[in-house]
C-alpha cells in the first residue's frame, strides 16, 4: 500500500494497521534548507514562483517518510488576488495594504477573475505531483472566508481580530457582502485545486473560535459548505477550525470528508461523537517536539495509544510546526507513528 493509498483509505474511514502522517506547515523555519532559501527569496518569492514553491513543499518529504504533502503557499494569497496585498512586517506578522471596513473599500475588492491570479500555486502542484508520482498524497489549502475577512477587516493579524465580530453584530449586511465575495473568489479557487491534481483540500478556519456557537453557523459555516460543495466531490475537503473542536456537531454539518481539531480537543472522545463517515486528523500539541526527543516519543506514543483501532484517523500535529523545533525531535515523531501498529476495531 502507498503512503497515498494510506492517506485516502484513511479520509474513507477504512481501517488501517496505523494511521497516515503529514505536517501542517511542512517546510517553515525549523528547516536549516528552508532557511537557506529564504536568505535568498523573500516568502511572497517562494510562493509565488512556481519552482520554488516546489522545491520548499518536497523539502520536508527529503528528510522524512510523510505519508502526505502540503503545498507551499499562504491563505492571503486569495485577498490578495481580490486586490488587497499583504506583506510581513519586519518586526514580525502582517499587514494587509488597506482595511477593508465600509462599502467604499468593498468596491475595491476584485471577483470576477481573481483565483485565475493563483495560477501560480497550480503550477507548483503539477510540478510536485509530478515528482510524488502516486506514492504520495499532496494536498491543496484555503483559509475559510470568515478567517481571510478576520485578517481584511483588522488590517492584518494581531492578538485582537474583533473588528470582523463587530461587522456582523452592526452590520450585517456589509458582512454579507464581504463575505460573500470573499466566497466567490475561494469557491473558484477550490475548483481550480481539485482540478489541479491534489488528493484533498484543506480549509483552513483559523480564527474560527472567535465566533461563539451561536453565531458559529451564520458567520462561518455557511460560507465553508459553499466551498466543499464547490470540490463537488473532486477531491475530498478537511475542514480545521481552531478554537472550535468543542462545537462537534456543527464541524459535522459542514459537509467535509474530514475535521481536524488543535491539541485542546480530546481526539478519541471527538471520535465517538462525529459519524463514522467522518474522519478526524489530529492533534499532538506542537509544543512536545520542543523538549527532549524521548519526551517527543511519549506524547506521540500517548495520543496514537487512546485512538488505537479507529477508523478515519490521521496523525498531525494540532497546528503548525514551530519554528525553533529541533528537526530531529520531528525524524522521531515520523519514526514513532511509522512504527506504530495496532489491531483494527470498529469505532
Amino acid at each position: 500500500m502507498t503512503s497515498r493509498d494510506r492517506f485516502l483509505k484513511a479520509l474513507r474511514c477504512e481501517a488501517l494497521p496505523r494511521p497516515p502522517l503529514w505536517l501542517m506547515r511542512q517546510a517553515g523555519r525549523y528547516l536549516p534548507e528552508y532557511r537557506a532559501l529564504r536568505a535568498r527569496h523573500s516568502f511572497l518569492e517562494l510562493a509565488r514562483t512556481p519552482e520554488l514553491a516546489a522545491e520548499v513543499t518536497l523539502q520536508p518529504l527529503k528528510r522524512y517518510a510523510l505519508d502526505a504533502a502540503i503545498i507551499f503557499s499562504d491563505i492571503l494569497v486569495v485577498p490578495e488576488a481580490m486586490g488587497l496585498p499583504f506583506l510581513f512586517r519586519e518586526q514580525g506578522g502582517i499587514e494587509m495594504a488597506f482595511t477593508v471596513k465600509s462599502r467604499a473599500d468593498l468596491a475595491r475588492l476584485t471577483v470576477s477573475g481573481a483565483a485565475k491570479k493563483l495560477h501560480y500555486v497550480t503550477e507548483a502542484i503539477g510540478l510536485v505531483r509530478a515528482r510524488l508520482g502516486n506514492e504520495r498524497a499532496l494536498l491543496g489549502f484555503c483559509g475559510s472566508p470568515w478567517t481571510l475577512a478576520a485578517y481584511m477587516v483588522n488590517g492584518g493579524a494581531g492578538n485582537n481580530l474583533e473588528a470582523l465580530t463587530m461587522m456582523f453584530r452592526l452590520d450585517a449586511k456589509l458582512f454579507r457582502e464581504l463575505l460573500g465575495r470573499i466566497t466567490a473568489v475561494c469557491c473558484d479557487y477550490v475548483r481550480m485545486l481539485a482540478q489541479s491534481g491534489v488528493d484533498a483540500i484543506q480549509i483552513f478556519d483559523t480564527w474560527g473560535g472567535l465566533c461563539s456557537p451561536e453565531i458559529y453557523g451564520e458567520a462561518s459555516l455557511q460560507w465553508i459548505r459553499q466551498m466543499v460543495a464547490a470540490a463537488d466531490g473532486q477531491a475530498p475537503v478537511i475542514l480545521f477550525a481552531k478554537g472550535k473542536g468543542y462545537d462537534w456537531r456543527a464541524l459535522a454539518e459542514a459537509g467535509a470528508a474530514a475535521v481536524s481539531v488543535d491539541w485542546t480537543v480530546d481526539l478519541p472522545a471527538l471520535r465517538e461523537r462525529l459519524p463514522l463517515t467522518v474522519a478526524v486528523q489530529g492533534n499532538l500539541n506542537p509544543a512536545a517536539l520542543l523538549a527532549d526527543a524521548d519526551g517527543a516519543r511519549r506524547a506521540a506514543e500517548s495520543l496514537l495509544a487512546s485512538m488505537a483501532g479507529r477508523r478515519g484517523f490521521v496523525f498531525i500535529l494540532g497546528h503548525g510546526v514551530r519554528p525553533e523545533t529541533p528537526p530531529e525531535n520531528v525524524s522521531v515523531l515520523v519514526e514513532t507513528v511509522r512504527a506504530w501498529t495496532s489491531a483494527p476495531r470498529a469505532k
